[in-house]
């Protein structure tokens, strides 16, 4: 097999876990600057809170909600050299409570981007395969905008910053059309991403969904890399020897969505938040709720992850199509020497 261009994926995705303490609180150990961070509080039905460094922190906006941007000055108060520090805010730093937070790394802050019929900024890391970018559209019609990353990509999430409009999710898996709602259980829409195919310099976005006049937006961008992420979909059995994904990779993160279906949840996965099978715990991004305590859906594997429930329809409907993505690290990267997954 051919060996990853990245040699530790915990310098470009890493999970933290830490505890609250009311009072201005810094997370170190992350293993780079964040660029993008997604937050969880597990006790409490608190909403995620998304930062990036294109944006700015203190703004933050919620998977779980399709509410316009927000600024709190004790949310996320920066991004430090090996993690982040956050305020006093209950969503992000309750005294004696529970978080996780997920963290990539992109480009900073980013630059001028004019690859679509948009100038953006743009923070591209070519080698992960990860862009943020933030726009304002400028008419009502399909519009092009820039990604940075070389390749055509895989998945697409899209929020508006202006108005209290849901997410809209892209998995090329899916067509380039279909949507999904991030902050929602719905199955998938059409009409979303414009009318054409998405390429490698740019995709396309759609009036009343993910581009509106004069609206600013956020996109996050990804696209799968050999050895460190995979994105894309499998079909469900509804069993418990369900389906085997091959990533190439030991998944670090993990989140699925049943394409197929209305009420069926979002639900992510990581190797922290208990880091080992039988206990690999799952969060829904469309909603508040806390973290369950059953460990019932997916076992982690050295190159891949297998779906182990009959019920979890979420994750394993019977010849259903779920979307997926996942990042982590493969054995060997290009310097010839073992890695590990964390």
């Amino acid at each position: 097999m051919a060996y990853t261009a990245i040699d530790k994926s915990s310098s470009f995705m890493n999970t933290k876990l830490y505890t609250g303490t009311g009072a201005s609180n810094a997370q170190t150990g992350v293993g780079f600057q964040p660029d993008f961070t997604w937050i969880k509080n597990r006790d409490a039905n608190d909403h995620y809170v998304l930062t990036d460094a294109v944006r700015g922190v203190t703004k933050y906006i919620k998977s779980n909600s399709g509410t316009v941007e927000t600024t709190n000055a004790e949310s996320l108060k920066t991004f430090d050299s090996d993690g982040f520090t956050v305020g006093t805010m209950n969503e992000v730093n309750t005294n004696n409570e529970d978080y996780v937070a997920w963290n990539w790394k992109a480009n900073g802050a980013g630059s001028s981007n004019s690859d679509g019929d948009l100038t953006v900024t743009t923070s591209a890391n070519t080698t992960s395969g990860v862009s943020i970018i933030k726009g304002t559209s400028d008419s009502s019609a399909d519009r092009t905008i820039g990604h940075g990353l070389g390749t055509v990509p895989d998945a697409i999430f899209a929020k508006n910053l202006d108005a209290g409009n849901n997410w809209d999710v892209y998995f090329k898996a899916l067509g380039y059309n279909a949507s999904l709602i991030l902050n929602e259980a719905n199955a998938t829409r059409t009409g979303a991403w414009g009318s054409s195919a998405f390429t490698t310099t740019h995709f396309q976005t759609n009036d009343s969904y993910t581009s509106i006049n004069g609206n600013e937006f956020v996109y996050y961008v990804f696209s799968s890399r050999q050895g460190f992420s995979k994105i894309g979909s499998y079909t469900g059995n509804a069993n418990v020897d369900g389906p085997f994904i091959y990533t190439g990779f030991r998944p670090a993160f993990i989140i699925i969505k049943n394409a197929s279906s209305s009420g069926m949840q979002w639900e992510m996965f990581d190797n922290k938040r208990d880091g080992y099978n039988d206990g690999n715990r799952r969060l829904y991004p469309d909603s508040s709720a806390v973290e369950p305590s059953v460990n019932d859906r997916v076992r982690i594997l050295s190159n891949g992850f297998k779906l182990v429930t009959s019920g979890g329809t979420h994750v394993n409907g019977s010849g259903h199509t779920h979307v997926y993505m996942a990042f982590g690290q493969t054995l060997v990267g290009t310097n010839n020497i073992p890695c590990t997954a964390r």
